[in-house]
C-alpha cells in the first residue's frame, strides 16, 4: 500500500448511510451498510491530504486511553474492505448442514434425559446425595445443550442458517419457542442491536452507564466518583448473581440494558414510555416502542409460540409432578439464561472496548467495538463458536458459524490492532472474565485528553483502582443551588463549536 493511500485513509472519517439508519426493523437481522467518507474536520481541502503530519486523526482527537491505559485510535477502514477480504465461499449457507446441527443438539438433549431418567434412580443409585449430585450435573449438561439450540435459532434469525427465509424462521420459531424465547420479537430488537452496536442512544444490548448515571445509581454526584472507596467484592458478587439469574428475563420484560430513548420511535409509540416494569417497553406487546405497526403479527406469533410451550410444560407438571418439571426443564432453562447473559455481557463489556456518542458513531466503528473470547470445547462445539467469532459476526452476520473461523482470520489484517480478543486461560479465562469485567467496567466517560471527535469516544472506568483512574472533576457551578450535577465535559468548550 502506498504512503499516499495510508495518509488519505488516516484523514478520513466514516459515516453510516442514511438507508441503514432509518430502517428500524426488517425481516432479517443481517446488516452490512457501506460507510461513506466525509471530510475530516482537521482539513479544509483535499490538497491538504498530502501532509500526513498535519492531518493525523490521532492528534486531532487528542489522546484516547482505554481502561488498560492503551492508546486508542478511531478505526478508519470501511465495511467494504471487510467484506472484500472474506473468501466468497464463507458466505455459502447449507440448510441440510444447519438441520444436521439441530438434530445433533436435540439428540444430546434426548439422550441425556433418557440416561438420567432411566438409570439415575433410587433402584440403581440408593444414595440420595450421590443421586442429587448427578441430577445437578444433568441440569448443567442440559443447560449447555439447550444453549446450543438457542444459538442455532440465533443463526436462523440472522438468516445464516440456510438460504431459505421460510426454513430459517420456521426452525428459529420452533427452537426459540421451546426455550421460552419470543422468536420474532427478539429477532427484530436484536436486529436493531446489530444496526447500532456501541451507539449510546440506539444500541439494544448492554448499553453501559455514563458517569452521571452511575453516580446517580450509587447516590453521589459525578464529580465525587474519583474519590469513592472501592466497591466491596460482595456487592460486585451480588450484582453478578442478580444479572446472571434474572438478566435475560428482565431484558425481555423491561428492556433492561437496552437504550432508553424511546421517544424517538418513528411512529410515535415511545412517547411517555421508559424501560422498567410499568414503562410499556417489552418483547411481548405489539404496542411496545421496540416495534412498528407492521411487526404486530410477528409479535403475536411469537407470543403464540410461548403459549404453546407453557401449555405443554403445564401438562407435564400436572401429569408427572412440578418438582420433576423443575429438574427436567426449569433449572436447565435458568442455566441457558445464565449462559446467554454471560456470553453477551462479555462480548460487549471489556476494558479495551470503546462506546460512542451519536456524533462519533459509525456502523464500522460500532461493529469493531466487540471482542472474541475462548471457551474451548464448550464454546466451539456445544455453543457453535458464538464466543470465539463474535467480531466477525457484527460485521457480516449472514456468514454461518461453521465458516466464521476462516472469515475471522481473513478480516484480521484489515482490522489490524482494532481486532480484539482475549483467549488467555481458555475456558477458565472466559469464566474469570465475568468477574474481571464487572470489577473493571462500571461506567464510561471520555478520556481526559480527548479533543474534537475524540470526546464522543468513551471508555470504561471504575472506582476500584483498576486501570486508568476516573477523571477528577470540579463540582458543577449550580451544585450550591441544590440542582443536580451538570453533564460531564472534557476539554475546552470551544472544541464543541463548529
Amino acid at each position: 500500500m502506498s504512503p499516499s493511500v495510508t495518509t488519505r485513509r488516516a484523514a478520513l472519517q466514516r459515516s453510516l448511510t442514511t438507508e441503514s439508519v432509518t430502517s428500524s426493523s426488517s425481516n432479517s437481522v443481517s446488516v452490512s451498510p457501506v460507510d461513506t467518507p466525509r471530510q475530516s474536520p482537521s482539513s479544509t481541502s483535499l490538497s491538504s491530504l498530502d501532509s500526513a503530519d498535519d492531518l493525523d486523526l490521532k492528534s486531532g482527537n487528542g489522546k484516547l486511553l482505554d481502561t488498560y491505559g492503551n492508546e486508542f485510535q478511531i478505526p478508519d477502514y470501511t465495511i467494504k474492505q471487510i467484506r472484500d477480504a472474506i473468501p466468497a465461499h464463507c458466505f455459502e449457507r447449507s440448510g441440510a448442514r444447519g438441520l444436521a446441527y439441530v438434530a445433533r443438539d436435540l439428540m444430546y438433549l434426548a439422550t441425556t434425559f433418557y440416561i438420567f431418567h432411566n438409570y439415575v434412580t433410587p433402584e440403581n443409585i440408593p444414595s440420595t446425595p450421590i443421586r442429587a449430585g448427578l441430577w445437578a450435573l444433568y441440569t448443567v449438561l442440559q443447560g449447555l445443550f439447550g444453549t446450543g439450540v438457542w444459538v442455532l435459532a440465533h443463526e436462523c434469525g440472522h438468516q445464516s442458517f440456510s438460504p431459505s427465509k421460510k426454513l430459517n424462521d420456521t426452525v428459529g420459531w420452533i427452537c426459540h419457542s421451546a426455550l421460552l424465547v419470543p422468536y420474532f420479537s427478539w429477532k427484530i430488537s436484536h436486529g436493531k442491536h446489530h444496526k447500532a452496536t456501541g451507539h449510546l442512544e440506539r444500541d439494544m444490548v448492554f448499553v453501559p452507564k455514563t458517569r452521571e448515571q452511575y453516580a446517580s445509581k450509587v447516590g453521589y454526584y459525578a464529580h465525587e466518583l474519583s474519590e469513592l472507596m472501592e466497591e466491596t467484592p460482595i456487592v460486585t458478587a451480588g450484582t453478578l448473581i442478580g444479572q446472571q439469574l434474572a438478566g435475560w428475563l428482565l431484558y425481555l420484560t423491561t428492556n433492561i440494558t437496552g437504550h432508553n430513548h424511546h421517544e424517538r420511535q418513528i411512529e410515535g409509540r415511545g412517547k411517555g414510555k421508559k424501560n422498567g416494569w410499568t414503562g410499556g417497553v417489552n418483547h411481548f406487546s405489539s404496542s411496545s416502542p421496540l416495534y412498528e405497526a407492521k411487526d404486530g403479527k410477528l409479535v403475536l406469533l411469537s407470543d403464540l409460540g410461548l403459549a404453546i410451550t407453557f401449555s405443554v410444560l403445564f401438562w407435564i407438571g400436572r401429569n408427572y409432578g412440578f418438582a420433576n418439571l423443575a429438574v427436567w426443564y426449569m433449572i436447565p432453562y435458568l442455566w441457558v439464561n445464565h449462559w446467554l447473559v454471560a456470553i453477551t455481557f462479555l462480548q460487549h463489556t471489556d476494558p479495551s472496548l470503546p462506546h460512542y456518542e451519536p456524533e462519533a458513531w459509525t456502523f464500522t466503528r460500532g461493529a469493531a467495538a466487540t471482542i472474541d473470547r475462548e471457551f474451548g470445547f464448550i464454546g466451539r462445539h456445544l455453543l457453535h463458536g458464538i464466543v470465539e467469532t463474535h467480531v466477525l459476526h457484527h460485521f457480516v452476520s449472514t456468514i454461518p458459524f461453521y465458516n466464521a473461523d476462516e472469515a475471522t482470520e481473513a478480516i484480521k489484517p484489515i482490522m489490524g490492532n482494532h481486532y480484539r480478543s482475549d483467549v488467555e486461560g481458555g475456558s477458565i479465562g472466559f469464566l474469570r472474565s465475568i468477574w474481571k469485567s464487572a470489577r473493571w467496567c462500571q461506567w464510561i466517560e471520555p478520556s481526559e485528553g480527548a479533543r474534537g471527535e475524540g470526546k464522543g469516544v468513551l471508555f470504561f472506568r471504575n472506582r476500584n483502582g483498576l486501570g486508568v483512574p476516573p477523571q477528577k472533576m470540579s463540582p458543577p457551578v449550580n451544585l450550591s443551588s441544590g440542582k443536580g450535577p451538570t453533564r460531564m465535559t472534557v476539554g475546552a468548550e470551544s472544541d464543541n463549536q463548529s
